[in-house]
């Protein structure tokens, strides 16, 4: 069977920014460092903040729920390692800058090894109920490991009102430097594989696409010979989709596949579709298959200063300067320390910060990586050029959300729909004044949630 490697679904708008992967895509996932305390935040998802379960002092071990919440919309969290709770208290958060953690200093220092995956044959989900696999993902705390953090539960548990029809499992990692789902594709196959069975017996999905860039061909021959070689996979298809940033948004990729659009302010369960990351997936083969909570993921250390560049297994609240210092440090002089890519990823001045469940990168940009231009340039008018418009996957004016929260317009802002934007920084990419719009646009929904108390002051 000849196996389709070009794409030409996609979707309006978007641009082309330079991959700059070469650093990361052909290093294999290592185990990540020893750590000798961790901070685990307990608010690493979409929803309410966790309690905490243990106590200063108190002995956790690894594995241990630490956290939790009565909230629907919610995911508990775990301890990575054996240890002794050293304190409670705040610490940076990169989304919402200070956030209750627990502090757990470790029994002793251990190498963090990956899962080993073993199967007998070939993996079968029949033996597990659609409750049994919704109770395992919520009991492991797993989350949207490519997004915003949504509680994997909430998405793939049957709801009559909203029956779903189509999952698709998102492989596109269009984000500039990072690499970790492209080489938790080659390399933990049979879990994304297993991963997407439970989904689909948990959420009564009929239809499976698993979307991939063209520009990734050897994920996609790996992912195709895996399915052949795996039994009750004629419902599930690899569909290669057109390389552009942002195709791995799921509005954009289930707009590329489906031709289809997810209302304004809605989810696309509305439209009887569930998207779910690919490492999402197979955090859901380890949690139903060993019983393992969420404790690590995998993440791409990345940029020309960083001496060592690679994808590692790194436990979950260990500190960003932890990882950075086991990847060999920081070579050449940084500019900024980003959590995520350079599009869409947030620049952090603590590195205290420490990794969470949605943590997909760490990327080290010096000022030429960055560009000199941007360093140096003023922002300048707005021409009218109306490039923001053409690049827009949301159809947004991110010109005038922007100046109407310049000069504290609020309302005028939600009025051109300022909650539809899902920061992708594309208009900020092609403006050629040098306008920061994604910055305006995001400080403006914080004040917008402070207004309506969604969000402390």
């Amino acid at each position: 069977m000849r196996i389709v490697t070009k794409g030409r679904l996609s979707f309006r708008g978007g641009v082309h920014p330079p991959g700059s992967k070469e650093l990361t895509v052909g290093s294999e996932i290592q185990g990540g460092p020893a750590v000798k305390q961790v901070a685990i935040m307990l608010s690493q998802h979409i929803g309410a903040v966790c309690r905490p379960l243990v106590e200063k002092g108190g002995a956790v071990q690894a594995g241990q729920k630490i956290g939790d919440s009565d909230a629907f919309v919610s995911a508990p969290v775990h301890s990575p390692i054996n240890g002794k709770v050293k304190e409670m208290g705040l610490r940076s958060h990169a989304v919402l800058g200070r956030s209750p953690a627990v502090v757990i200093e470790a029994e002793t220092e251990a190498a963090t090894k990956q899962p080993s995956w073993e199967l007998n044959g070939d993996f079968d989900e029949s033996k597990y109920s659609s409750e049994q696999i919704c109770e395992a993902v919520r009991q492991a705390g797993i989350v949207g490991m490519g997004g915003a953090g949504f509680p994997t539960r909430v998405k793939i548990e049957p709801n009559p009102r909203l029956p779903k029809e189509t999952l698709i499992i998102n492989g596109c990692e269009c984000e500039p430097y990072i690499t970790c789902d492209y080489r938790i594709m080659l390399e933990w196959t049979k879990q994304i594989i297993a991963g997407t069975k439970l989904a689909r017996k948990a959420s009564g999905c009929s239809r499976i696409l698993i979307g991939i860039e063209d520009n990734k061909p050897e994920a996609i021959e790996v992912m195709n010979a895996a399915l052949q070689q795996s039994a009750n996979t004629d419902a599930i298809k690899i569909v290669p989709v057109k390389t552009k940033y942002p195709q791995g948004g799921e509005r954009q990729l289930i707009k590329a596949i489906l031709k289809r659009d997810v209302p304004t302010g809605g989810i696309p369960p509305m439209i009887g579709v569930v998207v779910l990351n690919v490492a999402t997936v197979a955090a859901i083969a380890e949690a139903v298959v060993y019983d393992s909570p969420l404790t690590h993921r995998v993440v791409t250390v990345t940029g020309e200063a960083i001496a060592n560049p690679g994808n590692y297994y790194v436990s979950i609240g260990t500190s960003v300067a932890d990882l950075i210092e086991f990847c060999g440090g920081v070579t050449k002089k940084s500019a900024k320390v980003i959590v995520g890519g350079p599009m869409m990823g947030i620049a952090i001045a603590d590195l205290a910060t420490p990794i969470t469940k949605t943590t997909g990168a760490i990327t080290v940009l010096t000022k030429e990586q960055i560009g000199r231009a941007k360093f140096e340039r003023r922002q300048t008018a707005c021409i009218r050029c109306g490039r923001c418009l053409e690049v827009c996957p949301e159809y947004l004016n991110a010109t005038k959300i922007a100046h109407a929260v310049k000069n504290n317009l609020l309302d005028v802002a939600e009025s051109y729909y300022i909650s539809a934007c899902m920061e992708c920084g594309c208009c900020s990419y092609v403006c050629p004044a040098n306008i920061e719009l994604t910055g305006y646009i995001k400080t403006g929904k914080i004040f917008l949630a402070r207004q309506k108390g969604e969000m402390p002051q």
